[in-house]
């Protein structure tokens, strides 16, 4: 079989949207977003999605155990407590990781190709919310870090906004 083209990578991104299965989405988004072309908006919109549905079950997740873990803490139930802090332990990884690969595709792939304003913008807004995620569950200084960094794409996706689009 041919190496998959740009089409196909958004063709299958939409079956899997269609059908739920946003890990393998995000996996065909990560390979659009590695040819390094600028995205339209279309595509930036199913990148959008596919890592917004991916984090945001992990970060219900991560609410609800963490609701569970301090419940068991004031109980005093030891046991349980070792056993719901470990397992949040799990999900912080994951949502870190999650957090780390657009990240890193933000700043790697799609930021230094990105040539329109409302593009950068995007980019920028998503690496600040991206931050934002891992400043949610995260402590001490690598909490204020991802906090930093998250008000930092903010106000660069602001300035952008100012300087490169029309007014509303």
């Amino acid at each position: 079989m041919a190496e998959p083209t740009r089409e196909d990578y958004i063709y299958m991104a939409k079956i899997q949207e269609q059908s739920e299965r946003y890990e393998e989405m995000v996996d065909s988004m990560k390979k659009l977003a590695r040819l390094n072309v600028e995205l339209s908006v279309e595509e930036r919109n199913l990148l959008s999605v596919a890592f917004k549905n991916v984090i945001g079950a992990r970060r219900a997740s991560w609410r609800i155990v963490t609701s569970i873990e301090q419940k068991e803490n004031s109980k005093g139930n030891e046991h349980h407590a070792v056993l719901i802090t470990e397992y949040r332990q799990k999900i912080e990884t994951e949502l870190a990781n999650i957090c780390n690969d657009i990240l890193d595709l933000l700043d790697t792939n799609l930021i230094p190709v990105a040539t329109k304003g409302d593009s950068k913008v995007f980019y920028y807004k998503m690496k600040g919310d991206y931050y934002r995620y891992l400043a949610e569950f995260a402590s001490g200084d690598l909490r204020k870090t991802a906090s930093d960094n998250s008000l930092e794409a903010y106000g660069q996706a602001t300035q952008i906004g100012e300087e490169e689009l029309p007014p509303p």
